[in-house]
């Protein structure tokens, strides 16, 4: 028997009781005659006394030994009320060596000093630590109450196949070699996408998985080329029907995780995003949406701005004192020349701005005037070509509210992106590309568009933002061949190409497919969210790096010649 308990469940109940425990050495303390360990297991700490004379008869221990011992629990005198086994210890008669340990290339404490690349190469070692085993318990409850709750609301859970043909669906798919058929590949599906529609053509009517996708992508903190999604999929359902649902869903989720009440999420279309906020993933936790100022600069006569394609403009209220913002002080400062320009109502009313050359004071009242600036307001303006200007202006947003502290991470705010464009042109390939995927159905009333001016064409689409992170994307699927059809040739595709690619799927449309629609959500993403954390590395198990490097088995790695020759690739 290897242990009667855990090292986390015993206490003052327990005195007097013989116990075998086994667990790694998280510290050791010499007191001569005594020695203490901290002996851990998943479960928690108990605190072990040994004799020195139950130590001659052992050999050296240190941290991270493996051990087993047995003896009796007594009441501690310098409790912990820090640990659940804080008012008890271990008087140990008998302790077996399990299995040693080398020294540990990092600490293995909450506050470690290993850097990242060093706890991903000692992953196991790197979940030891309490507060990464923290983080995949929360990840695991999360997937449980996701699992649960759908379920409950007609959900099956189906899986769906992750060796797949090769389809364009917009990011790069990484492929694998079939050693049977020669010079044929698989791909890894990106989403299950293809298969949950046919699942809807097959009379499921609400599906979800929590699956596995790959993307042949760059790496960050947000992103990793393999990700868990929670994958979605109903029938019979309009925008209205997915969004109330999901709406739900995501409330239950913070309440049920974090005990979090979520207000009512509001929706915006794509082009107002972009024109209120300069980006198609809005942080709302602040205000500070767009003003344009074109129609004022050109009534007011204002020379330099008024030839430019946008000018426009942000209010940050009460927030500006001269004397001890250095931070805001010093950013100013670097954005000088680069199409800004700012104006700051100090508290003592005195007016501080940049762009000398143009502004003066009457420039500087008309835009005061036209905010209705009060003392402590600082005004920030951009201008220049519209794209451009507006993506400017909402890095320049969102650092403000970073140097202002107004991007809490304690608060959350949803919001739902709709009506994204159908298909953006894209120059270097010289033809279109899907913004969502191309089973994205376009909105009834931009339909008349599609074939003349694509780009014109609106979809039934919306992505789920919160705190200005993509959690969520999703759309009402095209349920109409030719519709379909149209779309795969806006794409670039030929008809052999949309049969060889999509063949079996057409053929599915020839046998009645229902309205349907879904999303997933980046299961990754939301436990990070949910935690405040700003790195999804820390609630996945065996991640990847930022290139795509798994730094404990060196995945990727070269294969040796004649595997390569096995699968044909040489």
């Amino acid at each position: 028997m290897y242990r009667t308990h855990n090292c986390g469940e015993l206490g003052l109940k327990d005195i007097g009781i013989e116990v075998i425990l086994s667990g790694w050495i998280q510290k050791i303390r010499n007191l001569g005659s005594l020695l203490f360990i901290d002996i851990r297991d998943y479960f928690g700490i108990t605190q072990l006394i040994i004799s020195k004379k139950l130590m001659k008869e052992n050999t050296f221990l240190g941290k991270e030994f493996l051990i087993k011992i047995k003896g009796k629990v007594v009441k501690r005198l310098s409790k912990n009320y820090n640990i659940p086994t804080g008012e008890i210890e271990i008087l140990v008669s008998h302790i077996d060596l399990l299995n040693p340990s080398l020294s540990t290339p990092f600490t293995i404490e909450n506050e470690t000093d290993g850097n990242e690349e060093i706890r991903m190469i000692y992953r196991y070692l790197d979940i030891r630590r309490n507060i990464m085993k923290k983080n995949l318990m929360i990840r695991h409850n999360l997937t449980m109450e996701i699992r649960n709750f759908l379920s409950d609301n007609g959900f099956l859970e189906i899986e769906t196949p992750m060796l797949i043909n090769y389809t364009p669906e917009g990011a790069r798919s990484f492929v694998v070699p079939s050693r049977i058929h020669p010079n044929q590949f698989y791909a890894l599906a990106q989403s299950p996408q293809l298969f949950k529609q046919l699942l809807m053509i097959g009379g499921i009517d609400k599906y979800f998985q929590i699956v596995k996708c790959f993307r042949d992508e760059d790496s960050r903190s947000d992103r990793q080329i393999e990700f868990t999604q929670i994958d979605c999929e109903m029938s019979f359902v309009e925008v209205y029907d997915v969004l109330k649902f999901f709406e739900y869903f995501i409330k239950h989720i913070f309440k049920k995780i974090r005990n979090i009440k979520l207000d009512s999420f509001p929706s915006i279309s794509y082009s107002d995003a972009i024109k209120m906020y300069g980006t198609d993933t809005p942080d709302i936790r602040f205000d500070m949406s767009f003003l344009e100022f074109n129609n004022l600069v050109k009534t007011k006569n204002i020379n330099f701005l008024k030839t430019q394609e946008l000018v426009i403009g942000i209010q940050i209220k009460k927030c500006y004192n001269i004397h001890d913002n250095d931070k805001m002080n010093s950013f100013l400062k670097t954005t000088k020349n680069k199409n800004f320009f700012w104006i700051k109502y100090s508290y003592n009313k005195t007016l501080f701005f940049s762009k000398k050359n143009f502004l003066n004071k009457e420039i500087i009242k008309i835009f005061v005037q036209h905010f209705k600036a009060s003392p402590g307001d600082l005004l920030f303006f951009s201008y220049g070509e519209k794209k451009e200007t507006r993506e400017k202006l909402g890095k320049i947003r969102l650092k403000i509210a970073d140097l202002l502290n107004l991007n809490n991470s304690k608060i959350f705010k949803p919001l739902w992106i709709k009506d994204l464009p159908l298909l953006e042109w894209e120059d270097k390939s010289n033809k279109y590309k899907s913004v969502h995927h191309p089973f994205t159905s376009p909105k009834e009333e931009d339909i008349h568009f599609l074939k003349k001016n694509p780009k014109n064409v609106r979809s039934q689409s919306y992505d789920l933002i919160i705190n200005g992170i993509e959690i969520g994307s999703g759309s009402i699927r095209i349920h109409n061949k030719n519709i379909q059809n149209l779309i795969f040739k806006h794409l670039g595709l030929s008809q052999k190409e949309i049969e060889s690619k999509f063949g079996f799927f057409l053929k599915a449309f020839e046998y009645g497919v229902p309205p349907h629609g879904g999303i997933a959500f980046g299961l990754d993403r939301l436990v990070n969210l949910l935690e405040g954390n700003k790195n999804i590395k820390n609630f996945i198990a065996f991640p990847k790096n930022n290139y795509g490097k798994d730094m404990m088995t060196n995945a990727p790695y070269f294969l040796e010649k004649e595997k390569l020759k096995e699968l044909h690739l040489r």
